[in-house]
Formats: structure tokens, sequence, C-alpha cells
């Protein structure tokens, strides 16, 4: 009887201290890990953790997953493939990362905050986050493409972000410098106006719609923009690259196309070759195409430098075939260089000379008097 009651009383103590060991691994087979449990930042920034949940037991465990002790003003967000994670279950031996996304706002004072990343009832991470200086009354405007290029005829669109750094709402006045002769319209949410308000810690998305001005030339131009408060401002440059556009325009000074010459005449026309891009035309040759045996010479004959908005007369000088009979005739002007092309067409009317008019007239009364002279010395026979 007493040897029963002794392995009554052993096979009891080995069964607590079995239940024990079991408890024990269920409490310490869940595992919370990430590499980076202390860091530093500043104010205003973001801090991105991965957060492995490991089941080191021999059961699937599905837990609540939580992230506590987060400051009020503060947002964290737990997630997953995209999803807001609460709770998860993972399979013995293996782990599920999580991707911790936690906010700092601008106006937060110096010091170490501490959050807990939470599995089960028992597994318990604690991350550290030193905020290095406090949050100050500051502004920021910034631009992800504060430089963009076109011709004078573009139109550029920068889009801005506005950021309220202080702990108060602002109310900003919007303002743009840019050169003269260009139009800037300021549109804080797409909305065209000159002052908008952002909230305490917020921000506000501001669109610059640049227009060059007409006769703008190639270059670079800085276009500074301001956002300024009673309390605080912040400025933006950006930046419009011009390049040039190769245009011409090629006619006369009156506008007039025609002229009236006699066969074998010569005529003096003057063309105006008109730069009217935004960049230096070089080498322009000024040729025509004219009917057979016309003659055209120019003078100049070549242009070898035109700035933007400059014109230069050019003197043709046209000779008609001697043999040319009455009628209409085009000749076709061109100024050209290899990169603008520009046609003129030119119409010449050829009358008959006045010697030919004469002469018919003296045929006509030659024969008016044979007839008279016939009429005489036949007429009575």
């Amino acid at each position: 009887m007493k040897n029963l009651k002794f392995y009554l009383n052993v096979f009891f103590c080995v069964f607590l201290v079995a239940a024990a060991a079991v408890k024990a691994d269920a409490k310490d087979s869940l595992e919370v890990y990430s590499p980076y449990t202390k860091v530093s930042v500043a104010p205003g920034s973001t801090v991105n953790y991965k957060i492995d949940i490991i089941n080191h037991g021999n059961t699937t465990r599905n837990e609540n997953i939580v992230i506590s002790n987060v400051q009020r003003s503060w947002n964290s967000m737990l997630t997953a493939s995209g999803l807001n994670i609460k709770k998860l279950a993972v399979l013995p031996g293996e782990k599920k990362t999580l991707d911790l996304k936690v906010e700092v706002p601008y106006q937060v004072k110096k010091g170490t905050y501490t959050i807990y990343a939470k599995a089960g009832d028992d597994s318990v991470l604690p991350l550290m986050i030193t905020v290095a200086s406090a949050g100050s009354n500051e502004s920021e405007l910034t631009c992800d493409q504060k430089n963009m290029e076109g011709t004078p005829k573009s139109n550029f669109s920068f889009k801005a972000v506005l950021k309220n750094k202080t702990a108060n709402k602002q109310q900003y006045a919007l303002m743009a410098a840019p050169p003269r002769g260009w139009s800037v319209a300021i549109k804080p949410n797409y909305q065209q106006a000159t002052s908008t308000e952002v909230e305490a810690n917020g921000t506000k998305n501001i669109t610059y719609e640049i227009k060059p001005s007409a006769t703008v030339k190639a270059g670079t131009y800085k276009i500074p923009v301001k956002a300024v408060s009673g309390t605080t401002s912040a400025e933006l440059e950006l930046e419009v690259v011009i390049t040039g556009t190769y245009e011409m325009s090629f006619t006369t000074p009156s506008g007039l196309i025609s002229a009236r010459m006699t066969a074998g005449d010569e005529k003096e026309v003057e063309l105006v070759v008109t730069n009217t891009g935004s960049t230096l035309l070089e080498n322009v040759e000024v040729t025509a195409s004219k009917p057979r045996n016309w003659e055209a010479t120019f003078n100049p004959e070549k242009i070898e430098k035109l700035q933007p908005g400059k014109s230069v007369t050019v003197t043709a000088t046209i000779k008609a075939d001697k043999k040319a009979i009455p009628g209409d005739y085009v000749t076709k002007f061109t100024a050209k260089n290899p990169e603008v092309n520009e046609a003129l067409s030119f119409r010449v009317m050829v009358k008959t000379p006045m010697i030919m008019g004469w002469l018919g007239i003296l045929i006509i009364f030659v024969a008016l008097g044979g007839v008279v002279f016939l009429f005489k010395k036949y007429g009575r026979r």
C-alpha cells in the first residue's frame, strides 16, 4: 500500500512538471521580432518597421496583434499585402512579416518615445523612437519637378506641396514673381486663388500654371514663389528652360504680291524676311523659281544672321524674257536655311510694249492711206 502511494505521488509530480513545461512552451512559442528596436529621427519623419511574428511552438497560433502606447498626435498603421492587420495566424515553425508605419508629427518635444508591438498575451517587443530635436515653427514648400523645358508657346504646370509644420492653423498668402510679360496662375487644390488655409501639421497641394511671354527668347528663367502667413513662410524657385523655335515670315513691305512689266524689262521687288521665332537664324538664302528665259537676282543673296524679332529687306530684280507674250507669269521666291523654309508666290503681268502699240497704229494708218490712194487712182475707171 505504501508503494502504491509512493508511485502515485511520483506520477503526480511528473504530471505537474510536464504540464508546466507544456504551458511554458505555449507561452514562449510566439516571438515578435524587428532588427531595429531603437531609432533616432527628426520631427515630421515617418518610421517604417518590418515586424516578424515567429511561431517556435508545435501548434498553430492565431493571436491578436496590437500596437500600443502610441502618442495621441502620432499616427501608426500595421499592414500586410495592403490590408490593415488586427489578428494573425502562424503555422508551427513559420513566420509572418508585417509592415508597421509610424508617423512622427512636426510639432513634437525632444525625447525618447516607446511603443509596443504585442502578439497574443505574452509576446511583446518594445520599439523606441528618439526625437533628436523639438519641432520648429516652420513651413515648407516642395516640388518634385522644379525644372521644365519647352517652347515659347508651351504652358508649364508645376505641382507643389505646402506643409504647415506648426501646431496652429495657418492662412497663407500665395505669391509669384515671374519675368516681365509672363503670367502665373496659382491654384491651391486646383482652384485659382491668392491665399489658402492649411491645418496644423497639414499639407495642401498647389499648382502653378506658368505661361511665357510671346516674345521670350531662348534661355533659362527663374520664377520664385512664396507662401507667407503672419508667423511663418516658405519659398521655392521654379525653373523654365525655353528652347529656340525656328519661325520666319516672308512677304513684301506692303503685302502686295503682284506687279506689271513689259517683255524684256526689269523690275525691282522688295522682299522682307522676318525672324518670328525665338532663336537666331543663320545663313538664310533667297532663291527664285521663275518662268523659262527669265532672270532673277537678289541683294543680298544670303542673310548671314537674323536675330529674333528682326527683319531684313532683300531686293529682288526680275527681268522678263524679251519674247514673252502678254499674260500672267508666276515667280516663286523662297527664303530658307536648314531649320526653316518659307515661300512666296509673286505674280507678274506682262503687257505689250508701247512701241508695238504705236507700230500697230502706224500700220493701220498706212493701210488706210493705201486704200484712199487706190480709190483715187482707180475709182473713175
